[in-house]
């Protein structure tokens, strides 16, 4: 492509040589003139038409030299704005110190690090011994940083070199991973010990069932066979409870869509313990009316609900006592409460009560056949329902268990 300079000289020389041909041709002077002008005042138009090529990186004292150290991402005002939108704390290093840092990381370690060697900005042992040798050329890695920044908790850090001197470090909390794996592996192993416990009392009652022999034995007999039985449908019920908190927390992110009358379900949970063989069921006292209660949820799982608290109840309160059941409305809502007179719940442990496992009196529990889910099952259903659970207890008067529900704006 021609410049600008050299499209300018061509026309020109088109020009003048048109006017001499027109010369020798007999033209006169004037039209000679006339053209030449004409022609020229074209050449201007066609010059400042054309485009204006790039500079030339070699000769352009403008432009930055091929050798020249490359501009810095973290001064780039994009990489403070992208910066501030991660939730994870994030710094920004050159020359080992902290140049930038985003609001997670202000939060996670204070203001005051901006400006300050890295290695004393992020006071642990393991990132001090790894920032103190690696350099630009090393290799990226995750390191673990345990009881960070404080004790129980576990970040991991990790460097993206730049050019030159600078680099990145992403810090990623791992601390609710690791409280989850625990947790799954609390659950596993407390439910490998309550399977354990009475299979191991099945296993020991049966080979003396077998080492027995004559009607003397009789009545040792059928205690054992009563002792196995109670073992046998305390794993069924364990195993039933498990299954449900699977299923349960399986569902926890699907809200029900089914409209179903709460108090006709708790009415129904009612009649079936009552029409039980546990000596505690005389002791209920229902306090319904017949005004429906319309709302969105899982009928099984509501039964199951109600059944659990009403339960606990029976199990905790002291014989000959009442177990009141009350169903009302709270506004737009309805609240379930059921309450015993127990021995009462001393209030540490109250926050713990829905853990899985979890008990008060272990031995106590044992005997009345709890598997220490039952509480557990119920606060997941409530989550479920978006319902309000809430257990109030007094030491030597009793426990009161509650759970709101919104109501259903139609049926």
């Amino acid at each position: 492509m021609f410049d600008r300079l050299s499209s300018l000289i061509i026309a020109l020389t088109l020009i003048a040589v048109a006017a001499i041909f027109a010369g020798m041709a007999g033209g006169d002077p004037l039209s000679i003139i006339l053209l030449m002008l004409a022609g020229i005042a074209a050449s201007l138009v066609v010059h400042s038409a054309l485009p204006t090529p790039l500079p030339d990186a070699r000769t352009d004292g403008l432009t930055q030299p091929a050798d020249a150290p490359l501009p810095s991402l973290l001064r780039h005002p994009d990489f403070a704005h992208w910066a501030d939108q991660e939730k994870e704390p994030l710094l920004g290093v050159a020359d080992n110190v902290v140049t930038i840092v985003n609001d997670a990381a202000v939060r996670l370690l204070g203001r005051h690090i901006v400006g300050a060697d890295v290695r004393t900005a992020i006071r642990h042992p393991a990132a001090t011994d790894w920032l103190s040798r690696t350099d630009g050329s090393a290799e990226a890695q995750t390191i673990n940083l345990m009881d960070f920044p404080r004790p129980g908790q576990r970040w991991t850090m990790r460097i993206a070199a730049l050019s030159g001197s600078e680099s990145i470090i992403f810090l990623v909390d791992r601390s609710l991973l690791d409280a989850a794996d625990r947790m799954r592996s609390d659950f596993v192993a407390n439910a490998s010990h309550e399977l354990r416990t009475p299979l191991a009392a099945i296993l020991g009652y049966v080979e003396t069932l077998q080492d027995m022999n004559g009607e003397a034995d009789a009545p040792t007999r059928h205690r054992f066979l009563s002792i196995i039985d109670r073992e046998a449908r305390r794993m069924q019920q364990l195993v039933i409870d498990l299954l449900s908190i699977s299923r349960v927390e399986a569902d926890r992110f699907r809200r029900p869509t089914a409209h179903v009358d709460l108090a006709a379900i708790v009415r129904s949970t009612i009649a079936q313990l009552q029409d039980s063989e546990n000596p505690r069921a005389k002791d209920i006292v229902v306090r319904l009316d017949d005004t429906p209660q319309p709302m969105l949820g899982d009928e099984a799982q509501l039964g199951q609900l109600a059944h659990n608290v009403i339960s606990n109840a029976m199990k905790y309160g002291r014989s000959g006592t009442p177990v009141t059941v009350e169903l009302l409305p709270a506004g737009n809502r309805v609240r379930l409460s059921v309450s015993d007179e127990g021995d009462g719940i001393a209030p540490d442990h109250l926050p713990r009560l829905t853990e899985r496992f979890y008990r008060v009196d272990e031995a106590r529990s044992r005997s009345v056949g709890g598997t220490g889910l039952g509480l557990a099952i119920v606060k997941h259903i409530s989550e479920r329902h978006q319902g309000q659970l809430a257990i109030e207890s007094e030491l030597g008067k009793g426990t009161r268990v509650s759970v709101t529900f919104p109501l259903a704006t139609e049926v």
